[in-house]
């Protein structure tokens, strides 16, 4: 194995394992915005994903630099509708109309 390879596959599980140490200890209720707002940030990735297909030249190296812009476009799209829907619960709502009651005629 080649030292690129060794000092890749240690980052990548370094990352995997600070990553879920950090999500871990985000409280419930702050989980969805952060999780919203950072796959709205990760347009990065949709960049990179770009710039490996830019550097393909086989058809393996095609179909997953395809996929990788497909997930990461899904993930930015995604990540703007959590946070837009997240913004819409949080909008005041026009008061309800209540319908007239019908006055009781009192016969005498």
């Amino acid at each position: 194995m080649s030292l690129d390879l060794f000092t890749a596959i240690t980052v990548f599980v370094l990352s995997v394992l600070v990553g879920f140490e950090v999500i871990s200890k985000v409280p419930a209720t702050l989980h969805t915005p952060l999780m919203s707002g950072a796959n709205a940030i990760h347009g990065v990735v949709v960049i990179g994903a770009m710039l490996v297909t830019a550097a393909a030249d086989d058809i393996v190296g095609y179909v997953l630099s395809f996929a990788a812009v497909a997930f990461g476009a899904m993930n930015v799209v995604g990540g703007y509708v959590v946070t837009n829907r997240m913004l819409h619960m949080f909008r005041a709502h026009p008061a309800a109309k209540t319908a007239p009651t019908p006055q009781s005629t009192t016969g005498g």
